[in-house]
């Protein structure tokens, strides 16, 4: 049984995978979801009370638990993490730690930017070298125009309320920094690139470019971007369409290893 691990991003936890991770146990993976550092628990509880030292959270210290939780399975796990969490999918991809990789909505390595409206706004709000450690806030209406800006209010606000939290500016500073390095040209265990056409965080086109800077002639990194969604395309209604479109892409690529290495093996 193959098992997948899913990596939420900032302002969600492991709650956000709960839908994911029902209908990957339903086709025989065995699911792990953990948290990030400080990210344990309720999401609601989580914003009445922030955790202490939230504001000092690390990019580095988030993806060396994720490490340590890959490096406990038995052989290298699927990955499929959203945002911050498709880039740790990205790092530990290249750490060659992952049997393929599913980045959605990713923060893109190497300080890769995009001249877009909301991409700069968003991240110049929450970036905000003035703030120093003091965690960034997520209300509701923050979410809806960064998160949820193809969803209604109404469903915003459920989303708000069940999956939201606050968390550390220096996550994403790091991001942009050092720990946010990769050799993209280096060969890489399967990589599949989803994004939203309408995502206000990290635009379509900014992921197109994470995909393409993997320039590996063997290695692939396909793309696929769904009409329609925003930055919380694994929330949101039709969700199910992206899961489904990542299962058969993740069956295909299993039987074209099966395939090779029978060849092989003959």
């Amino acid at each position: 049984m193959k098992t997948i691990v899913f990596i939420h991003g900032m302002f969600q936890n492991p709650v956000s995978w709960e839908k994911w991770i029902a209908y990957f146990n339903e086709k025989g993976y065995n699911c792990l979801a953990p948290s990030w550092p400080l990210h344990e628990g309720e999401p609601a509880k989580l914003r009445n009370n922030p955790p202490q030292g939230l504001g000092d959270l690390e990019l580095k210290t988030i993806a060396d638990k994720i490490e340590s939780v890959i490096r406990q399975q038995p052989e290298p796990p699927i990955l499929i993490g959203h945002s911050v969490g498709g880039l740790i999918v990205q790092l530990m991809v290249a750490k060659g730690l992952a049997d393929m990789g599913v980045p959605i909505a990713s923060v893109a390595p190497n300080a890769m930017l995009a001249f877009d409206w909301g991409f700069m706004k968003n991240s110049a709000l929450i970036t905000n070298p003035l703030k120093g450690n003091e965690p960034f806030y997520m209300d509701q209406e923050s979410f809806q125009s960064s998160f949820c800006n193809t969803m209604s209010e109404e469903a915003t606000k459920i989303a708000y309320e069940e999956t939201a939290t606050h968390d550390s500016r220096n996550v994403l500073r790091d991001c942009m920094g050092r720990d946010g390095q990769i050799d993209t040209e280096m060969p890489h265990a399967p990589l599949l690139f989803i994004t939203g056409e309408k995502d206000e965080i990290i635009p379509a086109q900014l992921n197109k470019r994470n995909a393409e800077a993997y320039t590996d002639e063997v290695s692939i990194a396909d793309y696929k971007e769904f009409a329609n969604r925003g930055h919380w395309i694994c929330g949101q209604e039709g969700w199910k369409e992206v899961a489904e479109y990542i299962a058969e892409w993740l069956q295909e690529h299993e039987t074209n290893k099966y395939r090779a290495n029978h060849v092989e093996a003959h």
